[in-house]
């Protein structure tokens, strides 16, 4: 384990993007290293707790190590965050002040030689996030039509050569590792040079398309918005297209009053507005971060404050109590549930 570094990107804007405060309750859907979960147990020092969630059981134990030292703070848990509602039900864990989603691989994954998440080591084609999973990279690569391939390849990677890359994978077939995945890449292409490695999106495609990163995504920010109290805060840092469209257009969505289709004589569709836009632009790191760190160089970050009224944020804790009440078998502070209520609402 010790063998990892994790450098974790944004830190300093996602804290303040977070508006951490001390004694107050977090949870980091995507624990990775640790090194957000780190971040947000100091400044909420004291008092402050984290609930921290990841798919990858390394992850979780490699985390597990480096907060040692706010141990009886923290709740660490290896499940996916497209549950992150059941999570929080079940540990009676809201709501909270601040949710923060880190996307992507951590470099747990991406120095790791066993699950083929990176093209420069050879590792066998399996990408799943958990061992729980039953599809492989390998599975799809190997039972997929070149129909199927060149529309993972071309949706999830927005890769322009989807159609000669599937076709060359498909002749080459058994790919049984991330090596021969990309040499068949490779010669689909030619000699194309660009300013990324021509195996980056067919990877990233894979890797999308075997853990179902975009629907558990928009899943999870949805539930997000629940749980978070009164001018509770949401942070998403992504690194590509595709997730960053998923926040943005949700967090736009979800900041308007009315989002009928534009021509609407008068709005018919209820919609009241249950976020407020932190920042005006797209943070994204500065040149001297994305030096130190090369990984962080495609990284987005938006940000959003959750708006209620007193009576909004009540039927909210109900809900979420009712459900505790008929679906968990975590830990019950009826106590502790009614001052986070009061504490979460309006003065």
């Amino acid at each position: 384990m010790s063998a990892f570094v994790h450098i974790p990107v944004l830190v300093k804007e996602a804290i303040e993007a977070l508006g951490v405060q001390p004694g107050g309750r977090y949870i980091d859907c995507t624990l990775g290293g640790g090194g957000h979960a780190a971040a947000i147990l100091e400044h909420s020092s004291p008092g402050g707790q984290l609930l921290g969630i990841d798919a990858d059981p390394e992850a979780i134990k490699i985390a597990e190590a480096k907060l040692q030292a706010y141990r009886d703070s923290i709740l660490l848990i290896n499940e996916n965050f497209v549950n992150l509602q059941a999570i929080c039900i079940k540990y009676d864990f809201y709501p909270v002040h601040g949710i923060l989603f880190d996307l992507g691989l951590s470099s747990i994954q991406l120095n790791g030689n066993s699950r083929g998440f990176s093209f420069q080591h050879n590792a066998p084609l399996d990408m799943r996030l958990s061992p729980s999973q039953e599809i492989t990279a390998a599975d799809i690569v190997n039972t997929s039509s070149e129909a199927e391939l060149a529309h993972i390849i071309e949706t999830y990677g927005e890769e322009a050569y989807s159609h000669q890359i599937a076709r060359r994978i498909v002749q080459e077939r058994p790919v049984e590792t991330t090596l021969q995945l990309v040499r068949a890449i490779k010669r689909a292409v030619g000699g194309r040079k660009g300013r990324i490695h021509p195996a980056t999106k067919t990877f990233q495609a894979l890797r999308i398309a075997v853990n179902h990163e975009l629907d558990h995504l928009e899943a999870a920010l949805k539930q997000a918005i629940n749980l978070l109290g009164f001018e509770g805060r949401l942070v998403v840092i992504s690194y590509n297209s595709l997730e960053d469209r998923i926040v943005k257009q949700l967090m736009q969505r979800e900041s308007k009053d009315c989002i009928c289709p534009p021509g609407t004589p008068t709005c018919i569709c209820g919609h009241t507005a249950c976020l407020r836009l932190i920042h005006k632009r797209v943070i994204t790191p500065s040149p001297t971060e994305v030096q130190l760190n090369p990984r962080s160089r495609s990284a987005k970050l938006r940000a959003a404050e959750r708006i209620t009224t007193q009576d909004e944020s009540f039927q909210v804790a109900e809900k979420l109590n009712f459900l505790v009440g008929i679906e968990a078998n975590g830990w019950r502070r009826p106590a502790m549930l009614m001052k986070l209520r009061m504490a979460f609402s309006l003065p």
